[in-house]
């Protein structure tokens, strides 16, 4: 089985390329943190190499930027090429078949762990419908959303089952 799962920022804004058969490809490089923590107390930090196709391409071209974090799932591929010295060149990536959006840089604080805010998750995967082209309709929070739910209870923990 061929499976990756990887959480990690944008380490630079992705590629966006259109093949001969007019596919879209996003090409991008993510910055995941390692359980491992080294001598000097740091955790060491691994930059994947990563490319999507299509829809999800389309989705990460627009959407993502440097910074952004995103957990997304996918398989290895290794690949090679001829450069332009005539010599063959390897290379090795994570194709992403599906991501879901956990926060970007300005939502999160300025350390290395990973901490997807609240409320911001959104999940996209490729056989998903296409989203609507309309905006997002929001809710005032500065008054209790909650006001015209019910009467208020109060429950103990002696009326848990556990």
């Amino acid at each position: 089985m061929n499976k990756v799962i990887l959480i990690g920022r944008f380490t630079r804004d992705p590629e966006s390329r259109m093949t001969q058969g007019n596919m879209e490809v996003s090409r991008f490089s993510l910055a995941c943190s390692s359980d491992f923590i080294n001598r000097n107390g740091e955790r060491e930090t691994e930059f994947i190499n990563c490319v999507a196709f299509n829809r999800l391409a389309s989705t990460i071209n627009r959407y993502c930027k440097k910074g952004t974090l995103i957990s997304a799932t996918g398989r290895i591929r290794n690949s090679s090429y001829e450069a332009q010295d005539g010599t063959k060149r390897y290379t090795t990536d994570v194709v992403v078949e599906q991501m879901e959006f956990l926060g970007s840089r300005s939502n999160a604080s300025q350390s290395n762990d990973y901490q997807a805010p609240v409320n911001n998750s959104v999940a996209y995967s490729p056989s998903a419908p296409e989203p609507m082209n309309q905006p997002l309709e929001t809710t005032d929070v500065s008054e209790d959303p909650y006001k015209d739910f019910g009467d208020e209870f109060t429950l103990s923990s002696d009326d848990l089952p556990f």
